[in-house]
């Protein structure tokens, strides 16, 4: 949730790690700070609020030499945005210094301990008991107890008494070449340099320097310097180590000719379709393939109910899935936010699978569902889209989404990723079942039609800005729907809370008579997906109840439908497909249509106040 970039080298350490909070801004921009070594004294320089209008100006005006250091951008957790909450925080002795992402359960206890001790604390902060707890454990070091380094066996120690998840980043004035960084529950990974190494909470940071990378696993301790980097686990005293080769490139994570990152991931979702899809479409069986499942076909068969657990976004895409799921293959299917899952005791039948869903493969309500369903011997399988997460190592099987980076904290290409990859695995199983060739291959050819359909949608963007000027001072909306774009509706209205403020619900427009028509009047939009589908007359009946209460309503229709011109005050049309493809093709102008109101609003449409891309927290 929030970022960590540590650097060790032979290069000056302040413009890689000011460049690297930059490309970790997306994470967490409550506050941002550094701490560089300068021979035998650590430079820490911290501010509350962006980076460029924070650190950046404070190391352009004051520039920090040194080889070596740490930094770290806050999304808060403990203790308000502050100067004196952001990070990195110091020991005791003021020779230690640690940037931290996640939450330590146990801090108030441990923090009245050292008080009792005599330490003094300059913040709220759980991460600056951390930081104490370090230090005391360093200053204890008598003859050399171990062959590790005096600061890994101080952070060991330390880390032994901590309740609760972190990815840390330590440095110290008396160990000038080594970096140690530690992680439980919270990504942490070490970038592989020519005589450089770095610490990173996400590979976006260190693409530009490295692609090689090794994704520390749970209670995987780090200690690097610019040759070699060393890894042990608290568990196990030792670790596995695998290094990686990024998928991605530099220039993936840029914006590029566009104004947001959200606007160019957008504009990008033909291609992610078309990477969901490649080789994972089979004619000739009209069905679909997957190389990762790790499930034989006979084991898939043996499946007799699906859940499926996310959060946000990926709960909405879930909703789509269930429907698919259901209808294809004839399996039931439960939906679950991962957070409710986790912590009440669902019955899970002997053939149950869980199938967990998340953008970064980090999500911390996401990977605890996933552990809860396999300590009861339940197979786990994925659908995530980052290569190396700790939810693509920990499942039993699963699917990646190739959508490439996604920076843009408000979900767009890897919601649409996920929809076609339900559609596919829909498919999959149902051909294990009762789902006809011949339906099925009309399915696949439907897909395959999704990306240019998705450009000839991106082509009305001017025509959506303009709608969107006309509704960008409404206070309130409401989106509606049912059957298949019913969650489409759920995650327009998600998408408009999240960039541009304002307040929207989604809901199916069956339940409006039930109790949310009192809201409706001539000050309030609502926002209808109207595809000419199965449920077209019942909506369009819904809509009528809107109308007739003189509630402003725009519509996402089926391109030729002249019906709803004469009832709609403004219609978006989307191209003709299948039913069960509907959602994909409505969701884009939605998400256009909230990137327009959000920048008519002057909203900060990446970097959404109050939220962070990848919630690493529960």
């Amino acid at each position: 949730m929030c970022g960590i970039i540590g650097y060790v080298g032979k290069k000056a350490a302040s413009p890689v790690l000011l460049e690297g909070l930059r490309r970790l801004e997306y994470r967490g921009y409550d506050s941002a700070g550094v701490a560089i070594m300068q021979r035998a004294d650590l430079l820490v320089r911290k501010k509350k609020g962006k980076i460029d209008e924070g650190i950046a100006r404070e190391l352009l005006a004051h520039p920090a030499p040194g080889e070596i250091g740490i930094a770290h951008t806050r999304w808060a957790t403990h203790g308000p945005p502050c100067d004196e909450n952001s990070h990195p925080h110091l020991d005791q002795s003021g020779k230690i210094a640690v940037v931290h992402n996640g939450v330590i359960e146990n801090y108030d206890q441990l923090k009245q301990r050292l008080l009792k001790a005599g330490h003094q604390f300059h913040s709220t902060t759980d991460t600056e008991v951390l930081a104490h707890l370090i230090g005391e454990h360093y200053a204890k070091r008598s003859a050399p107890q171990s062959e590790l380094n005096p600061l890994t066996q101080a952070v060991c120690d330390a880390l032994r008494e901590v309740i609760g998840t972190y990815g840390i980043a330590v440095i110290c004035t008396e160990q000038p070449d080594v970096m140690v960084g530690a992680r439980r529950g919270s990504p942490l990974i070490i970038g592989i340099g020519d005589g450089e190494n770095f610490l990173t909470s996400d590979a976006n940071a260190i693409v530009v320097h490295t692609r090689q990378v090794v994704f520390l696993n749970d209670y995987d301790v780090a200690t690097v310097t610019r040759e070699r980097f060393d890894v042990l686990n608290l568990g196990t005293d030792t670790a596995n180590v695998q290094i990686s080769k990024l998928e991605f490139q530099a220039e993936d994570s840029q914006k590029g000719e566009y104004a947001h990152f959200m606007l160019k991931e957008i504009f990008e979702q033909p291609r992610t379709v078309e990477n969901a899809l490649r080789g994972r479409v089979d004619h000739e069986g009209a069905t679909a393939r997957f190389g990762g499942l790790n499930m034989s076909s006979a084991e898939l068969r043996s499946i007799d109910r699906v859940v499926i657990a996310a959060s946000g976004t990926s709960w909405h895409a879930a909703l789509v899935g269930e429907y698919l799921i259901e209808e294809f293959a004839h399996l039931p299917v439960e939906v679950e936010f991962a957070h409710e899952f986790c912590y009440r005791n669902a019955p899970l039948e002997k053939n149950t699978v869980l199938l967990v869903i998340s953008q970064s493969g980090e999500t911390a309500d996401t990977l605890a569902a996933l552990r809860e369903a396999r300590r009861r011997g339940h197979r786990a399988l994925a659908i995530v889209n980052v290569v190396g997460s700790t939810i693509a190592r920990e499942s039993d099987g699963g699917i990646y989404m190739h959508a490439g980076p996604e920076i843009g904290v408000a979900s767009t290409k890897a919601f649409i990723s996920t929809l076609t990859i339900l559609s596919l695995l829909g498919v999959h199983l149902g051909r294990m079942r009762m789902l006809s060739a011949g339906r099925a291959s009309e399915i696949l050819k439907a897909l395959e039609a999704v990306p240019k359909q998705i450009e000839t949608l991106l082509q009305q963007d001017d025509t959506i800005k303009q709608l969107a000027a006309k509704y960008a001072a409404a206070e309130d909306f409401f989106f509606l729907s049912r059957g298949y774009t019913f969650p489409a509706a759920l995650e327009g209205a998600l998408k408009l809370k999240e960039i541009s403020y304002i307040h929207a619900e989604g809901y199916s427009a069956a339940e409006m008579k039930h109790g949310p028509i009192a809201l409706i009047d001539e000050r309030t939009p609502t926002v209808f997906l109207v595809p000419q589908d199965s449920m077209y007359d019942k909506t369009m009946a819904n809509l009528a109840m809107i109308r007739a209460r003189k509630g402003p309503i725009i519509a996402v229709a089926t391109e030729g439908d002249e019906a709803i011109k004469k009832v709609a005050d403004d219609v978006i049309f989307v191209p003709k497909t299948i039913e069960p493809l509907y959602p994909i093709l409505t969701s884009v102008p939605l998400q256009l249509f909230a990137y327009h109101i959000a920048v008519a609003r002057g909203c900060d449409v990446d970097k959404p106040r109050n939220l962070a891309k990848s919630v690493t927290v529960q």
